[in-house]
């Protein structure tokens, strides 16, 4: 699969990596417990929309043997679900029912009197019950909680024939979403088994290898369905162009890992911005944070809020960011098993300090992430969300405060809300968030960032009028 046209070249990239945000505040903040939204939203429909996108991401902290793949996968298939819902009643909009094949939608079925609330209520309920596939006990039941909840407000003033109209509606098209995904065997398929006992990973110096009593995950995402992208494209650079395993001090490869080094034990003891930095963004264990994927949709549902969004557009940047964030997963996890980069705890330990930890062993048992570290999926996820929201409000500048983890309760990490002016400097901080973590070195990064903008463009010329 190879995607041609770049949207920012890799030397511009690194060139804005060395540049962080900074003079932030240290305290620690809390946990999400509720899809409540922080202001009044002019339009009602959005309103709902973003409750329940925000009910989403407060169940995300909760998967199990989800992150980020099959995420990802259900993030796009969800917000499909409620565009569809919406787009009969949306001018200017089409469906995806003529771009995608065995898609199919029965309009016949959409009544006259239909509600759009309630049937998105219905339809998103049926949604992210059925793609989040894996939640801790007791979890599940927020879901159907919230539709009831919503359900005895939105009836209110409904005839019996408007009720079951509008959730006719919002179950069929959900129903239809759901098939549609079924046909993705590889997907399905994998979902079900992300460690696949058949992989063996290649043996070598300088290449990944799985943590003593661990499998790699999601080994053969690269053959799940993708929406942007189509499957003759390849989104890798050039092999020549990555950089080549070398314990010579003075190599490029050498000097990144040690700049890991440096700079994750220097954050642990100092307990400095980069601590910061790698805790906020980290977004790697479940029970305590949110997903890597997820958090782009955290920072859409916050977007959506401050610009007071009006129905349509949520819906079309959610769907954008959905094929955006399912497409990077695909690309990135081709690209790191076929790759097969060592993590940088590997080599630290073997060529600079046998007693190197990074500061995510702190939250977890394990070192590293069960996968290749080229490129980075966090760096990926969070160019693919820039551009999308590039694209999507007209410019790169932006007024935002990230304040993902503001209501999260016993908080074990630092989550105080970070600033940004730009949305490529808040990718590129989150990005660089994983070299002070431990977990990549800076190629990883730039090459992450690289692909999730270039797969952005694919999504951002997909024409939904």
């Amino acid at each position: 699969m190879k995607i041609k046209n770049l949207k920012f070249s890799t030397l511009l990239i690194a060139g804005i990596f060395i540049f962080q945000s900074c003079s932030k505040d240290d305290d620690f903040i809390n946990d999400i417990d509720s899809p409540d939204i922080d202001v009044e939203l002019t339009d009602e429909t959005t309103e709902l929309i973003a409750e329940w996108s925000n009910l989403w991401v407060s169940i995300d902290q909760y998967t199990e043997s989800m992150r980020p793949n099959t995420v990802t996968r259900s993030l796009a298939y969800i917000h499909l679900t409620g565009y569809e819902t919406a787009v009969p009643f949306m001018d200017n909009y089409s469906s995806n029912t003529d771009r995608f094949n065995n898609f199919n939608i029965n309009t016949n079925t959409l009544e006259d009197d239909v509600d759009l609330k309630l049937a998105l209520n219905t339809a998103y309920a049926l949604a992210i019950d059925h793609f989040m596939i894996n939640l801790e006990t007791g979890v599940r039941q927020r879901i159907s909680d919230f539709q009831e909840e919503k359900e005895a407000e939105l009836t209110e003033g409904l005839s019996d024939t408007e009720i079951e109209n509008s959730e006719t509606w919002g179950r069929h098209v959900a129903q239809r979403v759901i098939a549609y995904s079924e046909t993705d065997q590889d997907g399905e398929e994998q979902i079900q088994n992300p460690t696949p006992q058949d992989y063996i990973a290649p043996v070598g110096v300088g290449l990944w290898a799985a943590n003593e009593n661990e499998d790699a995950w999601f080994p053969y995402w690269r053959e799940v369905r993708t929406f942007a992208i189509t499957p003759e494209e390849s989104s890798s650079v050039a092999f020549s162009s990555v950089l080549q395993h070398s314990t010579n001090p003075s190599s490029d490869y050498y000097q990144q890992m040690n700049e890991v080094y440096e700079t994750t034990t220097t954050a642990a003891t100092a307990n400095n911005e980069d601590l910061w930095i790698a805790e906020f963004w980290a977004d790697d264990v479940e029970g305590l944070m949110i997903s890597p994927p997820g958090r782009q949709f955290s920072i859409a549902n916050q977007l959506i809020e401050q610009n007071d969004l009006a129905y349509d557009r949520a819906l079309e940047l959610l769907l954008r960011l959905g094929f955006a964030i399912n497409d990077a997963a695909v690309s990135a996890w081709d690209d790191k098993y076929t790759y097969n980069i060592e993590r940088p705890s590997n080599y630290i330990w073997e060529y600079i300090d046998e007693d190197f930890t990074s500061n995510l062993s702190k939250f977890i048992e394990e070192t590293n992430p069960a996968f290749p570290s080229y490129p980075s999926g966090h760096a990926t996820f969070a160019g693919a969300g820039a551009g999308v929201f590039i694209a999507f409000f007209g410019s790169d500048s932006v007024n935002f405060t990230d304040r993902t983890y503001n209501d999260f309760t016993d908080i074990e990490f630092n989550g105080t809300p970070r600033s940004f002016t730009s949305f490529t400097e808040m990718a590129t901080e989150n990005a660089y968030s994983r070299v002070p973590l431990g977990v990549h070195i800076e190629q990883d990064a730039i090459e992450g960032l690289r692909l999730g903008y270039e797969i952005s463009d694919a999504v951002n010329s997909i024409n939904l009028q």
